[in-house]
């Protein structure tokens, strides 16, 4: 049961009027008997809320910052009216534009109510109850009763990174030879051969074939196809930071995500692994299904086992692989977790390790206007030098770094991997 601002009302005005026209106990008991009868007529003449039944329907999954539309179907089975509110409650992650719908469903009828949601969070978003007030024809109280409808919406992240897929993939056409740009270097498969011209390398002259032509002859090449990358999401702690509006591990999604879409249209296998200290998420060689395996991932409070990891990989890596790991490059967790595990993981891969540098560093690197500003400049240079520092340790160990902040990151990795690729190098 509750009551209605209008009972307040009527309970407001019957005071005024006990007051003017019959100041006694008398007339108090009388509003209150009137007030009293109003209500239980309402409660009386309401709809049934308890039988009603709910039935939701929408789409199944949505970008971040889109909205997707959440259809409830309310039937009732009862003998009256239901005529009143409903309200569809969902979590403040989910963004519900307007939870509270004005309804009417008639006798023996059903009618549709829409709740559009913008959901400011990644990962599954759950419905909460659905709570339904019917009003009495008086409108002084209503019936009121809640309903367990289970549904969940899953928030895909955005993908903003997309926007650099048609320069990257027309970069990819031109190492595939469709737009006639072949390279030459060790490692790559064999296309044709051709007269050597100044410039070339001597490396690539085809000695027999010089000896049955007239002209020297080189060998050309294209990049290999079918290899096979291990894309790593490390969702230890360092991957909670903020940079910017999101953490860490949003912005390696996107140069995951990127990176994904590029080898795979190249024609390379591509694995995924979500690791902390034990697999979060683990995709094998279906790149259109990375997006729905990073959506509800949430970093770790955690460190990052190291070994463990390392571990992971090389059990379900048996070919030579690119290793790809986004991971940050504090110094303490490199130097005493990762660095000591490395000649493992590169002696039978190679490795490519792709961090998100934090915008506010840069620009506090700039700062010279007063004393503060100084001081920030130089805490931020120090923290470039170090993370200077962790990449030239792991470049002795073998290993290739990007470092680059969030928006710059997807690309920057990519590029490497289509350099990587045109010299021969996967």
């Amino acid at each position: 049961m509750a009551l209605t601002g209008r009972a307040a009302l009527l309970a407001l005005l019957g005071v005024v009027l006990v007051g003017l026209v019959l100041p006694s106990w008398t007339g108090v008991l009388v509003m209150a008997v009137v007030l009293l009868l109003g209500v239980l007529a309402d409660l009386l003449l309401a709809g049934a809320v308890r039988p009603l039944s709910f039935e939701r329907s929408s789409a199944a999954s949505a970008r971040l910052g889109e909205p997707i539309e959440v259809t409830l179907r309310v039937r009732n089975p009862g003998r009256r009216r239901v005529h009143g509110l409903l309200r569809d409650a969902w979590p403040p992650s989910a963004g519900a534009e307007s939870d509270r719908h004005r309804i009417t469903v008639p006798a023996g009828e059903s009618r549709r109510v829409v709740t559009t949601l913008r959901p400011s969070r990644r990962g599954d978003r759950h419905a909460h109850r659905v709570t339904v007030r019917a009003l009495g024809p008086l409108g002084l109280a209503a019936r009121q009763g809640s309903h367990e409808v289970p549904w969940a919406v899953r928030v895909l992240p955005p993908f903003h990174s997309r926007k650099h897929l048609p320069s990257r993939l027309a970069r990819l056409r031109e190492l595939d030879g469709r737009q006639a740009a072949l390279t030459r270097g060790q490692g790559t498969e064999f296309d044709s051969l051709r007269e050597y011209v100044i410039g070339d390398d001597v490396r690539s002259i085809d000695w027999r074939a010089s000896a049955r032509a007239a002209d020297v002859m080189v060998r050309t090449w294209r990049p290999e196809r079918d290899r096979h990358l291990v894309l790593v999401l490390d969702t230890g702690r360092t991957s909670a930071g903020r940079v910017g509006n999101s953490p860490r591990l949003d912005a390696a999604m996107e140069a995951a995500l990127l990176l994904a879409v590029v080898a795979s249209r190249a024609g390379d296998r591509v694995d995924l692994i979500a690791y902390d200290r034990q697999v979060r998420a683990s995709v094998t060689g279906e790149a259109s299904a990375f997006v729905h395996a990073m959506a509800p991932l949430e970093p770790s409070l955690v460190e990052t086992d190291a070994r463990g990891m390392v571990a992971e990989v090389l059990r379900r890596t048996r070919r030579r692989s690119l290793v790809v790991l986004l991971t940050g490059l504090d110094a303490a967790p490199v130097q005493e977790g990762l660095l000591p595990v490395l000649p493992t993981l590169t002696a039978r891969h190679r490795l490519l390790l792709a961090a998100v540098a934090d915008p506010r560093v840069a620009e506090m690197a700039g700062g010279r206007g007063d004393a503060e500003a100084v001081y920030d400049a130089a805490a931020a240079e120090r923290t470039l030098a170090e993370r200077r520092h962790v990449t030239a340790l792991l470049g002795r160990s073998g290993v290739e770094v990007v470092d680059a902040l969030p928006d710059d990151l997807p690309p920057a990795l990519v590029d490497r991997y289509l350099a990587m690729k045109a010299a021969g190098r996967l």
